[in-house]
């Protein structure tokens, strides 16, 4: 229990939380705009943006990563409009051109000292007070548009279609949207990795979707639900000496089955 009170933990416990909040709200709206692959295709594009920057210099690796992101983000959005019967294309043209991109740069930099793995399944003990203090900045912007636009972003999220009649900018929302996204991607690829991203921001979806009533309480659900794995999932890992990021996701998976169970027996008891 030693390693609980210890500073790394404490730092990794923190910046934790603070993605916990914002990686949920975030999956939740690209989820219910049938995005929810867009988690997988970002963290991709990100890890190629990190393989450049560690060629450029290593200090530039997470840096670059949020170039790459912001700029699959956006077109992803561009390739959307041209395929817009067959929008999921997007994500896997993007997804197809990162995972191309990252394993060249990997095999040019075979020569130079390249912690791959940390970006790959995620480094969250090795956080430092600049990261945290970038964590919190990004979980402060999501927070405060995401706030400001919750009826917006309703609208966006339902009904794009009902949103532009009403005359919402909705080509300024997407890209906003997309922007926040590669913010959120970017930050938690060094607490969970790049692989297992996406399922920070699923399958507390995922979760609220199994029982939610309402899109405010599927809001509060996802949150409660990302903090709870995160806090538990860093709690178990650092006992038992396990993968910090393996250990949220599988206890996500852990949680969504169970409230799947729960919906069905209550189901059954109602009926």
């Amino acid at each position: 229990m030693e390693i609980v009170t210890s500073e790394f933990f404490q730092r990794a416990l923190m910046g934790g939380l603070l993605i916990g909040i914002t990686a949920p709200l975030m999956g939740l709206i690209l989820v219910l705009r049938r995005l929810s692959m867009i988690g997988d295709t970002l963290s991709h594009a990100t890890i190629a943006g990190v393989a450049l920057g560690f060629l450029i210099d290593e200090s530039y690796a997470l840096g670059m990563g949020l170039v790459f992101a912001l700029i699959a983000a956006l077109a992803i959005e561009k390739l959307r409009k041209a395929y817009q019967s067959y929008a999921e294309l997007s994500l896997a043209i993007i997804m197809a051109g990162g995972i191309g991109m990252a394993s060249l740069l990997f095999t040019m930099g075979r020569g130079f000292t390249m912690d791959v793995d940390s970006f790959l399944f995620g480094s969250i003990y090795t956080l430092t007070n600049q990261d945290l203090i970038v964590i919190g900045v990004v979980t402060v912007v999501v927070l405060s548009v995401l706030g400001s636009q919750m009826k917006e972003m309703f609208l966006m999220a339902f009904d794009e279609d009902a949103a532009a009649v009403s005359g919402l900018p909705t080509r300024i929302y997407n890209v906003m949207l997309s922007v926040l996204t590669a913010l959120v991607i970017t930050i938690a690829i060094k607490i969970v990795g790049g692989l297992l991203v996406s399922a920070l921001l699923t399958i507390p979806a995922a979760c609220s979707l199994a029982v939610a009533r309402s899109f405010r309480s599927s809001v509060v659900i996802v949150v409660v639900i990302g903090e709870l794995a995160v806090a538990l999932g860093l709690m178990i890992a650092g006992i038992w000496n396990l993968a910090p990021g393996g250990t949220i996701v599988m206890l996500l998976i852990g949680i969504l089955l169970l409230l799947l169970l729960l919906r069905k027996t209550i189901g059954r008891l109602s009926s």
